[in-house]
């Protein structure tokens, strides 16, 4: 069984940052892609940011753009998501989510469908 735990999520102000990580745990599986999704009350699951792991390409939403770092430990098996100049649209329950499926087109990752393996969540308030 493979284990993804988010940490990190909280309340913040408008304009301020967090970091959320992503640790893996588990069956050893060969991780190509992890990624952060989110979903705010109401509405769907949208993709936030990807990163492939053999070669740290990413995928980013246009509206997080400039304002939001997905990063890797290859060594801690862990994903990071940098998070600045926060919104109150941001605010959402934000999931880890990885995959032993290689894509050679990046812009895959940001399909839900295309991971297995998910985190619980953890919640991201911005208070406007």
């Amino acid at each position: 069984q493979v284990q993804l735990v988010e940490s990190g999520g909280g309340l913040v102000q408008a304009g301020g940052s967090l970091r959320l990580s992503c640790a893996t745990s588990g069956r050893t599986f060969s991780r190509n892609a992890m990624g952060w999704f989110r979903q705010a009350p109401g509405k769907e699951r949208e993709c936030v940011a990807t990163i492939r792991w053999s070669d740290s390409g990413t995928y980013y939403a246009y509206s997080v753009k400039s304002r939001f770092t997905i990063s890797r430990d290859y060594a801690k098996k862990t994903a990071y998501l940098q998070m600045n100049s926060l919104k109150h649209e941001d605010t959402a329950v934000y999931y880890c989510a990885a995959t032993p499926t290689y894509y050679t087109d990046i812009n895959y990752y940001a399909r839900a469908p295309s991971y297995s393996y998910w985190g619980q969540g953890t919640q991201v308030t911005v208070s406007s």
